[in-house]
């Protein structure tokens, strides 16, 4: 059974693009066979870091929308990533409620979820509500709490709609943040978090710490995302991938991280 995975959060600047690429090393590293979409045509994360399974997707266009459920179709033991560019929420409902998606994928087998990816300010809040307004109870919902600028919440804490949404069956996980340097230079390669615990610091990668900070901050994130059941099958434990040989920076390998 394919699993469709929307990955956005509306507001622009709270990291949708950054948990596309953790959920895509994540099913890479758990040997998931996934397919990716992007849909942010600005910056297309997933196309510049994981390119070797992403396509690009127009959300103004019904068709290449289609194109997703038909490609879950075609490979039913599939992970679908859809990274949403920010403010296409209307356009993605629109699209959903026109075709009667949530019937439809249900008809189908194919399980739906939408990923909320928010920071510790009002309008993600506010954006939860809308969301859980048009959408809660209807589909899986997977709030995501990231800690780019703050791990303190407390707009989201004085308000009711973290409790409304796991009333509604919604579930919540943490990213937390990596330190700026290596992020910056994560960025800088263009590789994915494979290549970046793996590429020379001579060619401009990682430093033997910094690496091991990367793969810290993973595993964390990798604990939170466990605990959703996402995997279609039983896990396999990943080869032990030791950090030499190094690869180098323009190396866009994309292999298993241990």
């Amino acid at each position: 059974m394919s699993h469709l995975h929307f990955i956005g959060g509306e507001k622009g600047g709270v990291g949708k693009s950054l948990v596309a690429r953790i959920l895509a090393q994540y099913f890479i590293d758990r040997r998931q066979s996934l397919t990716a979409f992007d849909a942010d045509q600005s910056h297309g994360a997933l196309l510049r870091f994981y390119s070797d399974y992403t396509t690009a997707v127009s959300v103004e266009q019904y068709e290449s929308l289609d194109r997703i459920v038909d490609t879950a179709l075609a490979d039913p033991e599939a992970a679908l990533l859809v990274d949403l560019a920010a403010q296409t929420q209307h356009a993605l409902s629109r699209w959903m409620e026109e075709s009667d998606l949530l019937a439809v994928v249900g008809e189908l087998g194919i399980t739906l979820t939408y990923w909320h990816v928010m920071d510790s300010g009002r309008d993600s809040v506010d954006l939860l509500r809308s969301l859980l307004d048009r959408f809660g109870g209807k589909l899986r919902i997977i709030i995501v709490k990231n800690e780019v600028r703050s791990n303190q919440f407390p707009i989201l804490d004085a308000s009711n709609q973290l409790q409304r949404a796991e009333q509604l069956g919604a579930q919540v996980i943490s990213i937390r943040r990596l330190h700026e340097t290596c992020m910056q230079k994560i960025d800088a390669c263009s590789t994915s978090f494979w290549a970046a615990v793996n590429q020379a610091a001579s060619a401009g990668g990682l430093g033997l710490l910094e690496r091991q900070r990367v793969k810290v901050w993973l595993h964390h994130a990798y604990e939170e995302l466990d605990r959703l059941g996402l995997l279609a099958s039983p896990v396999e434990e990943a080869l032990p991938l030791p950090l030499s040989p190094l690869v180098p920076c323009d190396t866009q390998h994309t292999g298993y991280i241990q």
